[in-house]
């Protein structure tokens, strides 16, 4: 039997909640639109902000969206980890189902369960759940109504030393929409470290969190009084990435299908022969970050967006630069992209040309660089050979950062 493909997942998720109800919605695009406090769209909820807020109202109540995400920069900057572990990345998709003001908690558990256990037929017994502390209400839910057994459903409350300040409390900002969250996690079994949600040994592999349903139940005051919302909405997100790991019956995201085509295709263009290396997971990574960013308009630059998606294109050619590349390679990675995620996000496709010439650019731009960083570095080397000096300068690893963008 074939494995699921991370297509027909993302396209099981949207078509599950179109049959019940939810309007289709286009992913927004990576820039947000009119929200200043955003550097990237980095949440399924993003697009929907104003609508929770009460400052839009939109022609449909239930939504249902696979939403391009990007976290590099700003607070959200883990870019240096990225090829290194099992689940980084630059950019993500969220899938995610939402309500505004129509259904709530019953209705949010319910469609989670059904599309997790009869949809993707994932066993009942591997997954575990936790609600907030407080939220009596989910706790049933779960325990009377889902049947999930008492021991596998687990009270979070404050663990981050405020009031409210929990994993499963979630707030938009120190004011305005908030409420409790219920969260579902996979069990990838006993031979894997770690520990439930909760226990001292969370932050092991064992337990992975795959779906977050966040109840916006309260409007939290300047005060930092809690004032019930008279129109209680849903909003949800789960990891295309990660739920495909757990459907393909992998650990690590970078396992799944469309990373295992963009591993290969990094490796064709840098011919590279151990596919395993940490080098072609940030290739992979990558072409995903820098390819939808310029579709959806940031071009390389020195401060802002730009500045970001130029770290990121400089962080791949580094990498490929380590696998013996010394020519523009990375543009020819767009092409496998596209016809993995093209159908999925048309602009992809349409803008796949401008894609690869501005990448194309950028990439000869840093080749050049590279090169002359390169002979600043032998000449150092060299020096430091012939005084018998074992410590780098600093002046010139500044010059090597800070002009040439090595590091």
């Amino acid at each position: 039997m074939s494995k699921i493909t991370v297509k027909e997942i993302r396209q099981q998720f949207l078509d599950f909640f179109a049959s019940k109800g939810h309007q289709v919605v286009p992913s927004s695009s990576l820039v947000p639109h009119g929200d200043p406090t955003l550097l990237f769209t980095n949440a399924g909820m993003n697009q929907f902000k104003d609508v929770f807020l009460g400052f839009d109202k939109r022609p449909y109540t239930r939504a249902t969206t696979a939403q391009k995400c990007v976290r590099a920069g700003g607070k959200h900057n883990d870019l240096e980890n990225v090829g290194y572990t099992a689940r980084h990345h630059t950019f993500f998709e969220m899938l995610g189902n939402f309500s505004f003001g129509d259904y709530f908690k019953r209705d949010a558990i319910k469609y989670a369960w059904e599309l997790l256990t009869e949809v993707y037929k994932l066993p009942k017994d591997k997954l575990t759940v936790t609600v907030y502390a407080e939220d009596d209400e989910a706790y049933d839910i779960w325990a009377k109504e889902i049947g999930v057994p008492t021991e596998r459903i687990i009270r979070i409350g404050d663990n981050k030393g405020a009031r409210y300040a929990s994993d499963n409390f979630w707030m938009m900002g120190d004011t305005g929409p908030c409420g409790p969250c219920t969260e579902i996690f996979y069990d990838h079994g006993e031979h894997i470290w770690g520990g439930p949600p909760g226990s001292p040994e969370e932050d092991g592999d064992r337990f992975i969190e795959i779906w977050n349903n966040v109840f916006m139940q309260f409007n939290r005051d300047e005060a930092g009084v809690m004032h019930p919302l008279p129109k209680p909405s849903v909003d949800t997100g789960m990891g295309l990435e990660r739920i495909s790991a757990v459907l393909q019956g992998v650990h690590a995201n970078y396992e799944i299908d469309l990373f295992q085509t963009l591993i290969k295709a990094a490796a064709r263009e840098t011919k590279s022969s151990d596919l395993d290396n940490p080098s072609l997971k940030v290739l992979a990574d990558h072409i995903r970050a820098c390819s939808f960013l310029i579709a959806d308009g940031v071009i390389p630059g020195n401060e802002g967006r730009g500045y970001v998606l130029r770290r990121i294109i400089r962080r791949a050619i580094r990498h490929g630069y380590k696998l013996g590349a010394r020519a523009a390679f990375f543009h020819k990675m767009v092409k496998d992209l596209v016809a993995e995620m093209g159908e999925a996000y048309p602009e992809l496709a349409e803008a796949q040309t401008r894609v690869t010439e501005v990448l194309k650019q950028e990439e000869e731009r840093f080749f050049e660089t590279i090169e002359n960083g390169m002979a600043i570095v032998e000449a150092e080397l060299t020096e430091m050979a012939k005084a018998g000096n074992k410590v780098f300068n600093g002046e010139t690893a500044f010059k090597l950062h800070d002009t040439y963008g090595l590091s």
